[in-house]
């Protein structure tokens, strides 16, 4: 039997950056249709920073990326990558608490790329972060087709996100992944 709270470890957070992954899930090429210049960005279970350092990139010098984790290893393997870089400006770190993401400050988009359901409590955590949205923000939720979650418990999911006032926006097709953009 899988555990679906079972969080990514620290210990195979090298594996999450592979050419691989980068050529299957290009994530410029994935964000690039939602992230804009200036915005400010929530990463919610950001890992070693796979997405967050193109997130950074493509919100430019006058925006903001906030890379929240649960696991302190993996946010320090992303503060290890930008380290010395003009990203440190672009780029802040926050550790989430156990049952909550811990912020207060509104974004204009998050993404919770491959992580969803690995949460307990599901409903309090879509209501965190619509909380974080702003009036026209977005959330994008990507989840992992193959072993991890079923069609059926990602429109769970989906339906739970309708049932506190999300709207979908879209399905993006993405390989081997379940996604959809929801509105504020």
């Amino acid at each position: 039997m899988r555990n679906k709270n079972r969080v990514c470890p620290v210990e195979i957070a090298d594996s999450l950056n592979s050419k691989i992954r980068k050529w299957l899930q290009n994530p410029t090429k994935i964000l690039q249709p939602y992230i804009k210049e200036g915005m400010k960005v929530l990463d919610v279970g950001c890992g070693p920073g796979f997405f967050t350092i193109p997130i950074s990139e493509l919100v430019g010098k006058n925006g903001k990326v906030i890379a929240a984790d649960l696991q302190d290893g993996m946010l320090r393997k992303l503060q290890e990558k930008i380290r010395g870089t003009d990203l440190e400006e672009r780029i802040k770190l926050h550790k989430c608490e156990q049952d909550k993401i811990g912020l207060t400050e509104k974004v204009d988009f998050i993404l919770a790329f491959y992580m969803v359901h690995e949460v307990p409590g599901q409903d309090n955590f879509l209501r965190e972060l619509k909380s974080l949205l702003n009036s026209h923000g977005t959330i994008f939720i990507v989840e992992p087709k193959l072993f991890h979650v079923s069609k059926k418990e990602f429109f769970e999911t989906v339906r739970k996100a309708e049932l506190i006032g999300l709207k979908v926006v879209d399905y993006p097709q993405l390989l081997l992944s379940w996604a959809v953009l929801l509105k504020n």
